[in-house]
């Protein structure tokens, strides 16, 4: 395990933000740490990073107790806190040797990693007139100018546009699977994180409520297809008919468990075969609201 925890808690005054929180953080993987706003995510990372003294419990990264090998660990950690620190009036690539210089990194560095988040073509531009998702790239390529094998980032997609977005998604992927990187990730965007997570800690009130691979927390979550035709109750009983698991029914809607892509397609040529009118199907994933509420119904 990349990120180990045991009985973490951590106290603000008299209110309890961490409760024996117990991570399990695989090498190689990319780990979505889920929770809503105020959940605990912050404050655990802040733990992770030294940055706030362990109070109760045990931190071991890269399986070294933190507090005795604290340097050494740290060393091999890049981490983006909520924003990325960049100087908006130098260029990209300023930044970056900027950054390269305190480090003690090789120059070469700064090309190499411009070139990994894609940012080449604006390495001359002030990074002040960068947008939202290319901060945030220059950001993570900040955090990995030492080369360090696990990457920590709070909440990187906060206030990006879609495009941002996957960008930075498909920037992780690549990280990990090229460049054998360890991810660890806040969010509280539970859609977000099933695209690019290998494993998944969902937190709430402080205290852990899952830990799994992305596979298990599919199995909680029971995803949906969502079907909006003109005749939802006659659609309904033909789907039930042909042994599909019609979960709920509106006026508007059907909503079938999903199993596949190509359950969808089949369930949507069927439909359409029979006479009924389509106007949209697709697959609904459980809110993390309504995620937390199964998890805690199942415990």
């Amino acid at each position: 395990m990349v990120i180990r925890t045991e009985g973490l808690s951590f106290n603000f005054g008299n209110q309890q933000v961490i409760k024996s929180l117990a991570l399990q953080v695989p090498e190689g993987s990319i780990y979505g740490f889920l929770g809503p706003n105020g959940a605990g995510k912050t404050t655990t990372i802040k733990l992770l990073l030294n940055l706030l003294k362990t109070q109760h419990g045990s931190i071991h990264i890269f399986e070294q107790e933190l507090q005795k090998n604290r340097i050494s660990i740290l060393s091999q950690i890049g981490a983006l806190i909520e924003q990325p620190a960049i100087y908006p009036h130098l260029t990209g690539k300023e930044n970056l040797l900027n950054r390269a210089l305190l480090l003690q990194v090789p120059a070469k560095r700064v090309d190499e990693m411009l070139n990994l988040v894609q940012l080449s073509s604006a390495a001359n531009k002030k990074a002040g007139q960068y947008s939202l998702g290319m901060k945030q790239r220059l950001g993570i390529a900040l955090a990995l100018l030492p080369d360090p094998k696990l990457l920590i980032l709070d909440e990187p997609t906060n206030g990006l546009d879609p495009n941002g977005i996957i960008e930075i998604r498909e920037l992780l992927i690549k990280l990990v699977r090229r460049h054998q990187k360890t991810v660890f990730i806040s969010s509280h965007l539970l859609a977000e994180v099933e695209r690019m997570a290998t494993h998944v800690g969902i937190i709430d009130k402080g205290e852990l409520l899952f830990q799994g691979s992305i596979k298990d927390l599919e199995a909680i979550s029971q995803p949906m297809i969502r079907i909006e035709t003109d005749n939802t109750v006659d659609a309904a009983n033909l789907l039930t008919r042909k042994h599909y698991e019609v979960t709920d029914v509106t006026d508007d809607h059907v909503y079938v468990s999903y199993t596949s892509r190509s359950q969808m397609g089949d369930i949507n040529t069927l439909l359409t075969q029979n006479g009924y009118i389509i106007f949209g199907i697709g697959k609904q994933q459980k809110d993390l609201e309504k995620l937390f509420l199964s998890i805690t119904q199942n415990a």
